[in-house]
């Protein structure tokens, strides 16, 4: 495809977008319950407006841009107050959990190779139910993951088994406030003592729940304590996009004082442009995210946060009682807030989310790992929460028509096939054999996704990875349309 020769009109350009869409979920009628989040059109309506009124403000340069500073410290002021931190703390806004993480990281790694120059081979200690940007960081900053194995059916870090895992390599811990697989809040407080022991420092994934889960507690729910004031934490990130609602890209990543944060800033003087000194990933960037995400926390307020809390609140324990109900489902943890995950024993999950699918609902399937099954993922949001009785009737038959329908053959087939061969190996024939067991031709995605997802947990984890990047390398491609 080239540039066209000649402009197109706005209202064909508007069409073609509009086109694009016809395959995305439709997270506009509240039946996706994951990847947005939606407090409401008036939320999102103010959100668009700042966002377009700082579109093409560059958050680069605070000193030609100072407007876009000031929502940044206001932003991380507000922030740092909910998660318990004093005047100490400092922060920055972030593109999301992913970068917030991976600054958490940077900052850990360069914190090491000045207070510990004898380490050449950092290393991090993370349960197995941490998020994976901690392991995509850990590969792109040259770090060592040291996963460790979370107790059994309760799914939180053995924290154990992380102290066994240390070594003089150790320069940084990790918890979850929750993980995101199965809503469980690791016991934040024993491995921040664990950390003072070691004098180590201690970072808390909160992107899911740092938001949502102070409000969890004054509503009189029991939250295990994660935040900035439990001693030994010494960064935390929390995700603005999610349940503080506002429009994507929008993370925060807090430090117990700006003598840590130090480690994260990057200046560079050694070439013949401007000034390059960044405090995040990121250079040039737009103010649009931060103006929205300011806008959006000054519109909804305490009290607005705390009433969808309390709605949120009601539709998971609802949901939580209607798949217990359903003999053939059962949880897999016990979520302190709106992540609900579970299994069965007897039903393929994967023919569950397609039949529901089918039904114009998104559910997110997860893969086996670890001692987690593999499984059903929800996620609550407030434009959810309606809806909560109808899915719970369609996944009820939803689970019946499943009973019915085949499981485990193509997974013992590839088992078979391919268990035993080096990732290393795979060929493209290989990847396009497999593919063809699940009924893909090519690169379009089959309506159904059971087989392929079915394929994918019978792999081992390594060959796994390497037949998601072959697919998802053939799938951004050069094509002629």
């Amino acid at each position: 495809m080239k540039i066209p020769e000649k402009g197109r009109g706005v209202k064909e350009i508007m069409t073609a977008l509009e086109k694009f869409r016809d395959g995305d979920v439709d997270w506009r009628s509240g039946r996706t319950w994951g990847f947005v989040y939606d407090a409401g059109r008036e939320a999102m309506a103010v959100a668009k407006e700042a966002y377009m009124m700082y579109l093409t403000e560059n958050a680069l340069d605070p000193t030609s841009f100072p407007s876009v500073m000031q929502m940044e410290n206001q932003i991380i002021s507000m922030a740092a107050n909910h998660v318990g931190g004093d005047g100490e703390t400092v922060g920055n806004f972030t593109s999301g959990g992913t970068e917030s993480i991976m600054l958490a990281l940077k900052t850990a790694r360069d914190y090491a190779r000045v207070k510990h120059p004898e380490i050449h081979e950092p290393e991090v200690i993370l349960p197995v139910t941490a998020h994976a940007a901690f392991h995509k960081s850990c590969h792109y900053l040259g770090l060592k993951a040291v996963a460790t194995p979370v107790l059994d059916d309760a799914f939180t870090a053995d924290v154990s088994a992380m102290r066994a895992a240390i070594t003089p390599n150790t320069i940084l811990l990790v918890g979850s406030a929750p993980s995101y697989a199965h809503g469980v809040v690791d016991p934040i407080r024993e491995i921040g003592k664990l950390a003072l022991e070691k004098n180590l420092l201690f970072h808390v994934d909160a992107c899911m729940g740092g938001f949502l889960l102070p409000y969890y507690k004054r509503l009189g729910e029991k939250i295990t304590d994660f935040d900035l004031t439990v001693p030994g934490v010494t960064s935390l990130s929390m995700d603005l996009h999610k349940y503080a609602y506002c429009p994507k890209p929008a993370s925060i990543i807090l430090y117990k004082s700006k003598e840590l944060r130090r480690y994260q800033i990057y200046a560079c003087s050694c070439w013949t442009g401007y000034t390059i000194v960044n405090p995040t990933a990121g250079s040039t960037k737009s103010g649009g995210p931060l103006a929205a995400s300011w806008a959006v926390l000054n519109y909804m307020g305490d009290d607005g946060y705390m009433e969808l809390a309390r709605k949120k609140i009601a539709c998971m324990k609802k949901l939580i009682a209607g798949i217990e109900a359903i003999d053939e489902l059962r949880l897999q943890g016990s979520p302190e807030m709106s992540l609900v995950c579970f299994v069965s024993d007897t039903v393929n999950v994967f023919h569950i989310v397609d039949e529901m699918a089918a039904r114009g609902w998104y559910i997110q399937p997860q893969l086996a790992f670890a001692n987690s099954k593999e499984n059903i993922h929800i996620s609550i949001a407030a434009s959810n929460v309606r809806w909560v009785d109808e899915l719970l009737k369609d996944l009820r038959e939803c689970v019946e028509i499943a009973k019915g329908m085949p499981g485990g053959e193509i997974g013992k087939q590839i088992t078979e096939a391919f268990s035993n061969i080096d990732p290393d190996s795979l060929t493209e024939e290989m990847f396009t054999q497999m593919l063809g067991m699940a009924g893909i031709q090519g690169t379009a995605l089959p309506e159904r996704m059971a087989e392929i997802n079915e394929i994918l947990n019978a792999l081992p984890v390594k060959l796994r990875e390497k037949l998601l990047v072959e697919f998802l390398n053939d799938l951004f491609i050069l094509k002629e349309n």
